[in-house]
């Protein structure tokens, strides 16, 4: 079937499950060509294949693919036969089944076919997964661990806490000047050694020293012995005995978890950064200010390194969730924060913007203008990450590294002849 040298378009809907999806092919007419349930293996994956090479599927004219989700093995296979897949947010596919049918039926086949007409009607005001790297996808699987397990680190930092202000306050007060707290390798050392106030009451200068020595400590270790001989045999309300040792046993607990935690964040953050310096990217991300190798691979792991991904800087301003959002309805006009967004980037994005602030005078001079405009300091600091966005854009797109004259050519000529200075 042709229609000027073309063939008619055919879309496929996949409704995806644990142990099987249903299949559904549409032509341009919305008449459904197929259907089918296939396997969550490679024999289901084939059938697949052959389904959609019958209805027209070539590598000239591949056959576009709506799912509900953008990863699992599926996804991950269709991606690299280089068909288009589009992952449509499971609350517009309810959204659209609702316009056939008032009876609110619903079945796998149903949502299949719902999703290939999504494709066939609004195809193009959804965007296909990009076409990444295999370097790329790497990356951003080991930045999205390391983030998640930092997550879980500060998650069992806290609940550890907790539980330590209980009945031990003088672990706490031992390293309440330390920058990592409980969490530091110190601190995990002694409280392994002594779970309770009363362990911790009689350990020695001595056992402290072999303690620190244990964790690698090198300098100091008779000084910062003697500190915290001091502070854990000072005076401090204590819980009945048994009560005491239930908690130490509990604490134990808790500190096999923050250990793992900590472990997980530390190794996946190696190989986070060892991954993210081989990308052909590496320096012109690393070249902004405020974005080290950790940092960097969190924002290449959401953005991509498909170039074709953002068609303009403000396309991908808007996916950061650094650029406002404008709400206009008769005589009323708001500008407000973006609130649908790629949360882990927005995260990564400030966490750039607060470090560029001493690395870049450009910055620290974009951020005090905003707050003497009367931006408060979350507004000031997303306003800065919006503008290096669009830096970070142009520079991908032209292959260039970030050059702070070039990036701040509106500031004031006393901040260029400080800089200088």
């Amino acid at each position: 079937m042709e229609i000027e040298g073309s063939p008619v378009p055919v879309f496929c809907g996949v409704d995806w499950a644990e142990d099987h999806h249903d299949v559904a092919i549409v032509n341009a007419g919305g008449t459904r060509l197929a259907k089918l349930r296939i396997s969550d293996d490679a024999a289901g994956f084939t059938q697949l294949t052959t389904l959609l090479a019958e209805h027209g599927d070539s590598n000239d004219h591949p056959i576009p693919v709506a799912i509900e989700t953008s990863r699992g093995l599926l996804v991950a296979r269709l991606r690299a036969t280089g068909r288009p897949v589009f992952a449509i947010n499971p609350l517009a596919v309810a959204r659209y089944r609702d316009r056939h049918s008032v009876a609110r039926k619903k079945s796998d086949a149903i949502d299949a076919a719902a999703l290939a007409n999504i494709l066939r009607t609004d195809m193009a005001v959804h965007r296909p997964l990009p076409a990444d790297s295999e370097l790329a996808q790497a990356i951003a699987v080991l930045a999205r661990a390391q983030q998640d397990a930092v997550w879980a680190r500060v998650q069992a930092h806290n609940k550890l806490r907790s539980q330590l202000r209980e009945f031990y306050p003088a672990i706490l007060a031992a390293f309440a000047d330390k920058r990592e707290g409980i969490c530091s390798p110190e601190a995990r050392t002694i409280l392994s050694g002594a779970p309770t106030p009363t362990a911790a009451a009689r350990l020695t200068r001595r056992r402290l020293q072999s303690l620190l020595k244990q964790v690698g400590r090198l300098r100091g270790i008779e000084a910062e012995a003697d500190r915290l001989h001091e502070i854990l045999h000072r005076e401090y309300l204590h819980q009945p005995p048994q009560v005491e040792d239930a908690f130490g046993q509990q604490t134990a607990a808790l500190l096999r978890q923050l250990e793992t935690a900590c472990t997980n964040a530390d190794q996946l953050e190696a190989a986070t950064r060892e991954t993210f310096e081989q990308h052909p990217d590496a320096p012109i991300i690393s070249s902004f200010p405020g974005l080290g190798s950790l940092t960097g691979a969190r924002v290449l792991a959401e953005i991509g390194d498909d170039r074709t991904r953002f068609t303009t800087a403000g396309a991908m301003k808007a996916y950061a969730g650094s650029a406002p959002v404008t709400r206009a309805s008769g005589k009323s006009c708001t500008v407000m924060a973006r609130r649908v967004k790629n949360q882990r980037l927005a995260a990564a994005g400030y966490l750039w913007a607060f470090a560029s602030l001493t690395a870049s005078p450009g910055a620290r001079a974009h951020y005090e203008r905003r707050k003497e405009a009367g931006d408060r300091h979350v507004a000031a600091q997303r306003n800065l990450f919006n503008r290096f966005m669009g830096m970070l854009f142009h520079c991908l797109q032209h292959g260039e590294r970030y050059d702070e004259e070039l990036a701040f050519l509106n500031r004031p000529q006393g901040d260029l002849v400080a800089q200088a200075a």
